[in-house]
């Protein structure tokens, strides 16, 4: 049986194998009402599409090395998430960014010299298997059910949504708009012992400002500008997380005057 690379796999999957209709006869996928492999996640994968529905919950970074990639951020600390409690319930109604909801399938390239992609799985999600309950993944004739079918088409979009993403990244990278992140919060109680967190980037204010004025209108009409400006605006949710970390009783200990929190990327 092939199986798609495993040395460097994405967040939340453990393992990665093509759905193919002679090991997968008879498995279906279910869906629960609970999503435990979130649950200790503190910074999610985010497309540009969903950068307008994300901004209302969640501060979007951007992920501090070479190959940055746009976050939504569900806590500050590494492994607390404020919106989902320890068993995976949700708490609210927070915009669930489509990585989470694309879990346990995923395109895949098998060949590294091809640009073919396949639709694999996670067979150790607990999420697909032979359950008696369930969407089937194959039909009779061991042909893709519809549901099936769908599920490919929301992977699909979701790759096509990679790109331009990757677009935007290349865009505002090649115009040097990204600097590294730093937000001090402090509490009312210490005021003089702020928690500072590092380790992620943000669009650079300043270099904002330089921008010619004939690039700025590519930028709106191409609605990158909106772009820049969601992550702009989220960044104020920075100390509401923070604040729900301390209500919820995950927030950092205290500690000395000028102490540096956990990085927001750990």
């Amino acid at each position: 049986m092939a199986s798609a690379p495993q040395s460097t796999l994405p967040i939340f999957y453990n393992e990665l194998v093509p759905l193919n209709s002679q090991q997968h006869t008879g498995w279906k996928s279910r869906q629960v009402d609970k999503a435990p492999w979130v649950a200790k996640q503190h910074a999610i994968p985010l497309t540009v599409e969903e950068f307008v529905s994300a901004q209302r919950f969640y501060p979007i970074v951007f992920a501090g090395g070479a190959n940055s990639v746009p976050l939504a951020l569900m806590g500050l600390n590494e492994g607390v998430n404020v919106f989902f409690e320890e068993d995976g319930t949700a708490i609210g109604t927070p915009y669930i960014p489509a990585y989470v909801r694309r879990y346990p399938f995923l395109l895949a390239r098998l060949q590294p010299d091809s640009d073919n992609l396949s639709l694999c799985i996670d067979p150790q999600s607990g999420l697909v298997g032979e359950f008696e309950e369930g969407n089937a993944l194959f039909d009779e004739e061991k042909k893709p059910t519809e549901h099936t079918q769908n599920l490919l088409k929301f992977c699909e979009r979701f790759e096509e949504a990679g790109n331009r993403t990757q677009a935007f990244m290349q865009e505002i990278t090649k115009a040097d708009l990204l600097m590294d992140g730093e937000v001090a919060i402090q509490q009312s109680d210490m005021p003089d012992k702020p928690f500072i967190y590092r380790g992620f980037k943000m669009i650079n204010q300043d270099k904002l400002k330089e921008v010619r004025g004939d690039q700025l209108r590519k930028w709106t009409d191409s609605g990158l500008l909106a772009l820049i400006y969601a992550h702009m605006f989220s960044m104020e949710l920075m100390r509401d997380i923070f604040a729900k970390q301390q209500a919820q009783g995950k927030g950092p200990q205290p500690a000395p005057a000028n102490a540096t929190g956990a990085p927001v990327i750990g």
